[in-house]
């Protein structure tokens, strides 16, 4: 029997709770899961491609499930590429959802192939977001119980 793979793209800039929730989650559906640091042109990071991978290789070092790439193109040919079948996403009560249809319309239309399986994001983290996080950060805020203990060390140091 094949192994069943998925993938999670996102920029994980920075990786919250509510990422390594779904994360969590989906490793109890599939054999492999792949964490694709993906490249945005619309954002701009406050760390780095290579720091946010070697954070998430860290945090999973002791799960032999999940892989973590980085990725320039689109989503879609990495999983052709990579024999993976089911794209992951995250989904919040606040408007994330038509979005998320749209585009997971627009990867099956590019490979039909290909599913997307959407997981409700834990009621204790749906308001959690990568850019308010970013934002209460550059305020000067404690985030500590919105990411990994890891992220918080990583973010200390550039923030200097």
């Amino acid at each position: 029997m094949p192994l069943r793979k998925a993938l999670y793209a996102g920029t994980f800039d920075p990786f919250t709770n509510g990422h390594q929730d779904i994360v969590l989650r989906a490793l109890s559906l599939f054999d492999e899961l792949t964490l694709l640091v993906a490249v945005s042109p619309t954002k701009k990071p406050t760390l780095t491609q290579d720091q946010r991978l070697k954070l998430l290789r860290e945090i999973f070092a002791n799960q032999p499930k999940v892989k973590v790439e980085a990725w320039d193109g689109l989503v879609v040919e990495y999983a052709r590429q990579h024999q993976i079948g089911h794209i992951v996403r995250g989904l919040r009560p606040t408007g994330d959802f038509e979005v998320e249809f749209q585009m997971a319309s627009m990867n099956r239309k590019l490979h039909s192939e290909l599913d997307t399986v959407f997981l409700m994001t834990s009621e204790k983290l749906f308001y959690v977001s990568s850019s308010l996080v970013k934002e209460v950060w550059s305020h000067g805020g404690d985030i500590s119980q919105f990411v990994p203990p890891r992220v918080l060390e990583e973010l200390k140091k550039v923030k200097g």
